[in-house]
């Protein structure tokens, strides 16, 4: 089943309280950004973020569910309505994740 872009403007308005804030469609799925750095994602519907230390710490009840099959298991946003504590966790996770790897230049 894929995610509904009602969701994601949900998820987005929620998280307008920080700064580049984006998103790439991904086989029906939407991949998060924070700042360039991949925090998480929406999969049928859900909010996963990756299960970084201080994303553990935060929730620490909050069920490690499969984005997809195959892939490694991240943990489930459940409370998604708490604009506040969203925003923590994101900026909480910002320095735990790797940062973007630099492009490459296009070859002539």
């Amino acid at each position: 089943m894929a995610s509904s872009k009602g969701y994601l403007e949900y998820v987005l308005e929620q998280l307008s309280g920080l700064s580049d804030i984006s998103y790439r469609p991904m086989m029906g799925e939407f991949i998060l950004y924070y700042l360039g750095r991949v925090i998480g994602g929406i999969y049928d519907d859900r909010l996963l973020v990756k299960p970084t230390a201080s994303a553990k710490r935060l929730m620490p009840d909050a069920p490690m569910e499969l984005p997809y099959e195959g892939a490694k298991e991240m943990l489930l946003v459940e409370d998604i309505d708490d604009r506040e504590r969203l925003t923590r966790l994101f900026e909480a996770m910002l320095p735990e994740l790797p940062a973007p790897k630099p492009k490459k230049p296009r070859s002539k």
